[in-house]
């Protein structure tokens, strides 16, 4: 055994005992245990740095783009909310949220998919009477499911089907590995069905906990054209709107102050909404609604890159003690508000009448650099940005999902790549205006790409220095030379290492190992491809091990034991229907 094979076992060990043990994230330990390997001499720089021009960790970041042109438009909200419906039963609407997702995750990448349903699911959840944790938790297993029916539907396996044509090999196609994804995304959808609603408790989510206390009143009004027109109350979901109450409707110079779910919809209507800011977010989201003010159409920047801004109104405010309507508030501070709390309470009345009062606390609608501008301000106590509120750009939900389409297209029937099809749709999205420069350049996780591109770094380190194929042998001569037991070991060691870890990091240190075993004993390396490709992306009983996970693991008021219970035995039913099929569909 050389210095360089130990070197390397010791630095990957410590790698792994790092990212089990630390909080420091994955990308700052295997950066960190590249530096060494590199310094040292182990692994050659272009080899070592190889990981960060793989074309699979560049469609990655440009799947970023795509994605966030579909949350900027609301793309998906429109196609996911149709689909969930009002269901009768918690099971009914799992059934009905859990399949879409899978389908959905099989062509976009799943962290995007779960970033973009859970704020939907959440308020579906609520506005059915149901714990968003019966939810929450299948829609992050469900993604992961279906993300295993392409080759593009989870990062790990883009990226390692790169690597493995990189090595010289034949790329496994973008639905061949659809023949193992599709029967394991069903067994797995069944399983959940059978077991989340039991084994699954209702938990408080962390979010909920501290709920804003401050009430607001909001006035909408129903735009010309508006998808709402037509629709009755509750038909269109406004009845019961989590944190969020329809008190009245003005129709012309009527008042209706009890409103029915029966009732119908009309241009014009202004809707009288009761509620706290996080639920007003969510209602200025909703394709065909604005908020009523007049002055809202007469600011500077366009609608779409404006935001709600909170601000606390000072004692030396020059606004005290006068209407809204009288102190030409828009005029003054290029912002409009739009409700107004007291102590925490609304307030009656309409919003110009309102004779503010040192202490009342601001909705403001406006450009983000309110914040900035008056942050230091002498007339507000506290300015502060409320998050994700951004009206979403409906009108261009039609062209991100025809680029959506196009995406597809390309990448499938007319054999352009995943890169090209994902850089063609990306290009289209940016000049379409579905998502704006400054978006695309924010929405790029850099923390999974330089995951990616150092674990790939890493990898190589081990097949240069020889410890891959060490660690191979040492595996063929502990449990024989029979290709089914090595792959189920192979499946297995990096099933754990993907719980214990991250699925990126444990799928780049287990994917040279598996090859080399291949070669060892003189049999197919695909199937050892395929079987690291699923493992690493099928990770289930911990929160950390798979970035899904850990979106839903807050808001969903979920505990370890959570996952534990319901993702320890779809991980172990997983592995053996793998191990069945795996050798079925590509022979040894």
């Amino acid at each position: 055994m050389t210095w360089e094979i130990v070197f390397t076992l010791t630095i990957v060990l410590g790698s792994i005992i790092a990212m089990i043990r630390s909080r420091i994230g994955p990308d700052l330990i295997l950066v960190g245990a590249l530096s060494f390997l590199l310094l040292s001499g182990v692994v050659d720089v272009d080899r070592g740095l190889k990981g960060f021009s793989n074309p699979g960790l560049i469609t990655v970041a440009i799947l970023f783009v795509v994605a966030e042109g579909l949350h900027q438009t609301g793309a998906i909200n429109q196609i996911v909310q149709s689909m969930l419906g009002h269901p009768k039963s918690a099971t009914t609407g799992l059934v009905r949220l859990i399949f879409p997702a899978a389908v959905l995750s099989a062509f976009i990448n799943n962290t995007p998919v779960v970033a973009m349903l859970m704020p939907v699911v959440n308020d579906w959840a609520k506005k059915c009477g149901y714990s968003v944790s019966k939810f929450l938790l299948p829609l992050s297993f469900a993604t992961i499911l279906g993300g295993t029916c392409t080759i593009f539907g989870t990062s790990t396996t883009l990226i390692l089907n790169g690597w493995f044509a990189e090595a010289g090999y034949d790329p496994i196609g973008l639905f061949e590995v659809t023949w193992i994804g599709l029967p394991l995304t069903v067994i797995g959808l069944a399983f959940l069905l059978l077991t989340s609603g039991w084994l699954l408790p209702d938990r408080i989510s962390a979010e909920t906990q501290f709920d804003d206390p401050r009430e607001y009143t909001i006035e909408m009004i129903v735009e010309p054209g508006s998808p709402l027109v037509g629709k009755s109350i509750g038909a269109a979901g406004l009845r019961s709107l989590p944190g969020l109450y329809l008190m009245e409707i003005a129709r012309n110079d009527e008042l209706i102050p009890v409103v029915s779910p029966e009732r119908r919809i009309e241009q014009g209507d202004r809707l009288i909404f009761v509620g706290v800011v996080e639920s007003i977010k969510d209602l200025q989201k909703i394709a065909g609604l604005k908020p009523a003010t007049n002055q809202v159409f007469k600011l500077d920047s366009p609608r779409s890159q404006r935001c709600l801004i909170e601000a606390v109104v000072s004692n030396t405010c020059p606004v005290v003690n006068q209407t809204i309507r009288d102190m030409h508030f828009r005029t003054l501070y290029n912002a409009v508000v739009i409700a107004v709390s007291r102590n925490g309470h609304r307030i009656r009345g309409k919003i110009g009448d309102i004779v503010l009062l040192p202490g009342d606390t601001l909705l403001l609608e406006a450009h983000p650099s309110f914040a900035d501008t008056h942050r230091n301000s002498r007339d507000f106590f506290l300015v502060s940005r409320v998050e994700d509120s951004t009206p979403l750009r409906h009108e261009q939900a039609w062209m991100a999902q025809v680029i959506l389409g196009i995406m597809i297209i390309t990448a499938t029937i007319l054999e352009f790549g995943m890169l090209k099809a994902s850089l063609f749709a990306a290009v289209l999205m940016v000049l379409t205006r579905c998502v704006r420069p400054p978006e695309a350049r924010q929405c790029i996780d850099w923390s999974i790409l330089v995951t990616i591109g150092a674990g790939i770094g890493l990898g190589e380190a081990m097949d240069q220095s020889g410890a891959a194929t060490l660690i191979a042998s040492s595996v063929i001569t502990s449990v024989g030379s029979s290709p089914l037991i090595v792959l189920a070991v192979v499946y297995g060691i990096t099933m754990v290492m993907t719980n214990l870890i991250t699925a990126k990091a444990a799928g780049m240190l287990i994917f040279p190992i598996a090859l080399e075993a291949a070669t060892n004993m003189g049999v197919s390396p695909t199937p050892f491809a395929i079987a690291v490709m699923i493992s690493a992306a099928a990770c289930f009983a911990t929160p950390h091990g798979f970035q899904t996970n850990l979106m839903v693991y807050g808001p969903g008021g979920y505990q370890a034991s959570d996952f534990a219970r319901i993702g320890g035995p779809l991980s172990l039913i997983i592995w053996a229907a793998s191990i069945a099929l795996i050798p079925l569909i590509w022979p040894f």
